[in-house]
């Protein structure tokens, strides 16, 4: 990729519609996007409690509308509102212990929503190309620690990951419909453990350590020494942006892994970061879960993303999860304002 990231994206006649802007990513997302002078429109369910989207006082910052993406009428009527060019899709039930709780839910919006976008995107012909995000955890995982590749086989195991899983089965009809009917190209792209400043979501592990930092309370660690891809979030969206770029060239690649290039550091190694950016001795619990709810080891090979589109993490893990607690502490501490510390972590990120 010879050319400034966003050129493609800011000389097309329409829009970038973001889906799920209001969430931890597309908050992120949206943010670049106007960095780099790209027209944005969100569509995503309205902000929960303590959210970036909140924090960094974004309502009213692009057009919006807050609405379910399985509410095809209104997802229509948006779309042909705005005509975007591309749309990058997000809006996601993203959590993993969510899903056991409501499964159905969790199917239902992770599918459907998809197969939503997707239908109503090839009867556009404004629209050239999209990029659905899934996950990781897509992958057929024996915990042997081996880093995943795009053509290693697919598998869910609880009901989050078997929704990406049906979610890429629906990526995978549309691409074949896109081959024959000449349509938009689709594609789909997997991200590790994607942290950074804001995020305050339940049951993860850094929005965990920053409220016990803040409450002072216990924090319950679930399988301290499982490995996971950390990366902060500015890496994947860098990546997400750059496959759509590529993606209106013409060129058509199923899907991409984005992950960090470096083997996958523990729970508990994370936890020892923040203690020592925060200067606070947490305290800590753990828990051993012997069963299913969450793989053990996991890792993804984000070479294709490497050599396609010259994708590089900016950060290794260390720097990622380091980050993440100084943007944290200096939000906390009143230095900065949540939007500008996220600014200023764009800017950092894009002068590389």
């Amino acid at each position: 990729m010879d050319f400034p990231l966003g050129q493609h994206l800011r000389e097309l006649p329409g829009p970038l519609l973001l889906t799920g802007h209001t969430g931890f990513k597309g908050t992120w997302m949206t943010l670049m996007l106007e960095q780099l002078g790209v027209k944005v429109v969100g569509y995503s369910l309205p902000s929960d409690d303590g959210s970036l989207f909140e924090r960094a006082a974004r309502i009213g910052s692009i057009p919006e509308v807050f609405a379910d993406v399985r509410d095809y009428v209104t997802l229509e009527s948006f779309i042909d509102l705005h005509s975007p060019s591309t749309i990058i899709h997000m809006a996601a039930q993203p959590l993993v212990l969510e899903s056991y709780e409501n499964p159905r839910e969790t199917i239902d919006v992770n599918v459907m929503g998809t197969v939503n976008i997707l239908d109503i995107a090839f009867k556009k012909s404004y629209i050239k190309s999209i990029i659905v995000v899934t996950t990781d955890k897509v992958y057929r995982n024996d915990n042997s620690g081996r880093a995943f590749i795009e053509t290693d086989a697919l598998e869910g195991k609880d009901p989050y990951s078997a929704s990406k899983v049906a979610t890429e089965a629906a990526v995978s009809a549309w691409q074949q419909l896109s081959r024959v009917s000449d349509g938009p190209i689709v594609v789909s792209a997997r991200a590790g453990n994607v942290i950074g400043g804001g995020d305050w979501a339940e049951n993860r592990l850094i929005p965990d350590l920053v409220k016990g930092f803040i409450e002072n309370r216990e924090v319950v660690i679930r399988n301290p020494n499982s490995t996971r891809p950390w990366q902060h979030v500015l890496d994947p969206l860098r990546g997400y942006i750059l496959a759509l770029e590529l993606a209106l060239s013409g060129r058509r690649i199923d899907a991409y892994n984005f992950g960090p290039n470096e083997m996958s550091l523990s729970c508990i190694e994370l936890t020892r970061i923040g203690k020592k950016v925060l200067n606070f001795d947490f305290n800590i619990s753990s828990e051993t879960h012997s069963g299913p709810l969450e793989a053990d080891l996991l890792g993804l090979n984000p070479k294709l993303a490497m050599e396609v589109l010259n994708w590089q993490p900016s950060f290794n893990q260390e720097a990622a999860i380091r980050t993440t607690f100084e943007w944290w502490e200096k939000v906390l501490s009143n230095q900065v304002t949540p939007y500008q510390a996220c600014m200023n972590d764009i800017t950092k990120i894009l002068n590389k």
